[in-house]
């Protein structure tokens, strides 16, 4: 399957490979590792789950009971992962502690490391495909750079607004949302400068809604953005808008992730009738439907060493071609 091209035909054959659903609680956050076929997901009870998606097999499951875990992503090993915490209003949780974000090897279940800094809840998390530095982004209108080889933040960023963030895959730039459709580009080695381009996407003006879920293509060229029920496709370099789509999520209505293909050339996305579309970027029609979710898909992640994707809401789907349905396509 993984030398299958993806193509109109592969994703409308696209079905179920296997389904998980030992936990009964939202999965609000995944991550698939770049160098082997596993994927780490964390739920709202607190659980880290460690998958075998070669194999469609759950390898592993811990807890960070006392500190809850999202915005979960691996880091260059593929044991460790960093998150945020998730229960700051816990009494037993220390100040300093609650909004801080961990470092954990789930070969030891340990903490590596302890990440403080941030005073509010963390938006986002994301690791640097290139080297050990990633960036969080909080409600605390601070956006931080760290290293996972120190606890000591890098670099800190006060941002007029409620912020997420992200890194391009080439590992050179990240960019920040914020409301009002504001987005800010920064060279990861020059950050300290201010911005180096400013994008604004005029159907956001104004708006009090941020930006829940922004990431780059794999070829650097598009800058995806997600605000409640409204994906925009933008040219990264120009920051015009090439597309919009609709997920149907009501206003204010709870986040649901979108992602680009790992080619560059579809966009899919979770949405509220709890199916996942896809859809052709250059063209903007609708290429696929995807049905099973009992809930709303709010997770979803493509893996870029084979042909699967991976969707969450409280149970884990893993989406694979189906051969005999590709074949009465042809």
């Amino acid at each position: 399957m993984s030398q299958l091209a993806l193509d109109d035909r592969v994703l409308r054959s696209m079905g179920i490979g296997k389904v998980f659903k030992e936990g009964h609680s939202r999965i609000n956050s995944m991550d698939f590792c770049r160098t082997e076929d596993l994927l780490v997901t964390a739920s709202d009870d607190d659980s880290i789950r460690l998958y075998d998606v070669a194999r469609g097999q759950q390898l592993d499951s811990v807890n960070s009971r006392k500190y809850g875990v999202q915005n979960i992503c691996f880091t260059h090993a593929s044991d460790c992962m960093v998150y945020a915490s998730r229960k700051p209003g816990a009494p037993s949780i220390k100040p300093l502690d609650a909004h801080a974000l961990r470092y954990h090897s789930l070969h030891s279940n340990t903490y590596i490391r302890y990440f403080h800094g941030h005073t509010a809840q963390v938006n986002s998390v994301c690791m640097s495909p290139k080297n050990d530095t990633f960036i969080s982004a909080a409600s605390d209108k601070t956006v931080r750079l760290w290293d996972v080889r120190t606890n000591i933040c890098q670099g800190c960023l006060q941002v007029p607004g409620n912020p997420t963030s992200t890194i391009d895959q080439q590992g050179l730039v990240f960019a920040v949302a914020v409301e009002s459709g504001v987005l800010k580009l920064y060279d990861l080695r020059s950050y300290d400068k201010g911005p180096f381009d400013t994008f604004l996407v005029e159907e956001e003006k104004g708006s009090a809604a941020g930006f829940a879920d922004i990431r780059f293509s794999n070829n650097g060229n598009l800058l995806m953005a997600v605000a409640e029920g409204r994906i925009y496709l933008l040219d990264a370099y120009k920051g015009s808008t090439l597309r919009r789509f609709s997920n149907g999520i009501p206003e204010a209505g709870a986040a649901v992730e979108a992602c680009i293909t790992a080619d560059n050339q579809y966009l899919m996305s979770g949405c509220d009738d709890r199916n996942i579309r896809v859809w052709h970027i250059e063209t903007g029609r609708e290429v696929a439907v995807w049905t099973g979710h009992a809930g709303v898909p709010g997770c979803l992640r493509m893996s870029n060493r084979r042909m699967l994707v991976a969707s969450a809401c409280s149970a884990l789907v893993l989406w694979i071609p189906n051969l005999k349905i590709l074949d009465q396509l042809q």
